[in-house]
């Protein structure tokens, strides 16, 4: 089992290889590789240390009052922490904002769109989308690129980040920077993963037990692979009223409630759980699963949830480099 496991590791980082460019440092540990990269929009420190300012920056929504970071906390594994994060003006939210460790191997994208496989298309939906409004900066693609244009130390990291389009400020190559940072928010260092690595001490026995029961009750038939999923979608309870899932987009029948498996990595700190945010620990997430309910005991659930820890990167969590960022153009922040 922890050979199959590692070479899936392996497979997924020779599958990204070929692609990502051999001058970006991507501080991987021994035996994972890249991600895979765009050819044309290639990984660069300028470019990161661009999206990762405007990961943290409101500007990007329509009255200032809502960043990518308001749904993708640090401190949750890039998640928001709450059920349903509205949107500006407070508009309602439709789905639970997943967390966003190793995004970068992830295709598709979100809970329900299959279409949704690079991040740099994707961007457009909370920026631009209308179903719901999350930013709300629809038709405003120009007032981005003025108010980044306005921003003497934008117009400085743009150059630097885009030397091939002249510094170019616009929605576009913001939206790629912002891919560019997102493909470094990277979690290999939780207990499962050092002890797949050789640390056994890093995984406790209550952890390799919850594994067991995991695996036993057929959890990692979806929830497989290195970053704990198979990227299908699947109908795991009864659909609920108002949110028919994958039928939206293909219309047919058997796809309605069906929702892309999420990643488990970190998912102790992603809560509350499932596309809705409904269910508010990982017990009930576990018990959410119709399969769930007949196989498996509250001993079991434990168990499961003990295994579900060992799944947290503090060093994801509270790595510097994806905070936000204290400084820009060598000066302090102001705001």
């Amino acid at each position: 089992m922890r050979l199959a496991a590692a070479a899936l590791v392996l497979a997924v980082g020779l599958a990204g290889a070929a692609a990502a460019p051999a001058a970006f440092d991507w501080r991987l540990p021994a035996g994972v590789g890249p991600p895979l990269v765009p050819a044309d929009n290639p990984m660069s420190a300028a470019k990161v240390e661009l999206g990762r300012r405007l990961f943290y920056d409101a500007d990007l929504s329509v009255d200032g009052t809502l960043a990518c970071a308001s749904c993708h906390e640090q401190k949750h594994a890039f998640s928001a922490g709450v059920a349903l994060h509205p949107g500006v003006r407070d508009t309602p939210a439709r789905r639970n904002a997943p967390g966003l460790a190793n995004v970068a191997y992830l295709s598709p994208l979100t809970w329900a769109d299959p279409a949704q496989k690079a991040l740099e298309g994707q961007l457009a939906t909370p920026i631009l989308g209308e179903h719901p409004v999350e930013m709300g900066m629809h038709g405003q693609e120009a007032e981005i690129a003025r108010r980044l244009s306005a921003d003497p130390c934008y117009r400085s990291l743009f150059a630097a980040a885009f030397p091939e389009r002249r510094g170019e400020v616009s929605l576009e190559t913001a939206g790629r920077a912002l891919a560019a940072f997102e493909r470094t928010l990277l979690s290999w260092n939780s207990p499962y993963d050092r002890a797949r690595r050789g640390e056994a001490a890093a995984l406790s026995d209550e952890a390799r037990a919850g594994e067991v029961v995991f695996r036993r009750a057929g959890c990692a038939t979806c929830h497989s692979g290195p970053n704990l999923t198979d990227g299908a979608f699947h109908v795991i309870a009864a659909p609920r009223a108002g949110d028919l899932g994958l039928q939206e987009k293909t219309a047919r029948a058997r796809d309605t409630g069906a929702f892309r498996t999420p990643s488990l990595r970190n998912v102790a700190l992603t809560g509350p759980y499932l596309h809705d945010g409904s269910a508010p620990g990982v017990r009930m997430a576990i018990f959410a699963h119709d399969s769930a309910v007949d196989r498996l005991s509250q001993d079991d659930a434990a168990a499961i949830s003990a295994f579900l820890t060992s799944l947290t990167d503090r060093d994801f969590v509270e790595n510097p480099r994806f905070a936000l960022p204290r400084e820009a153009c060598g000066k302090a922040r102001t705001n």
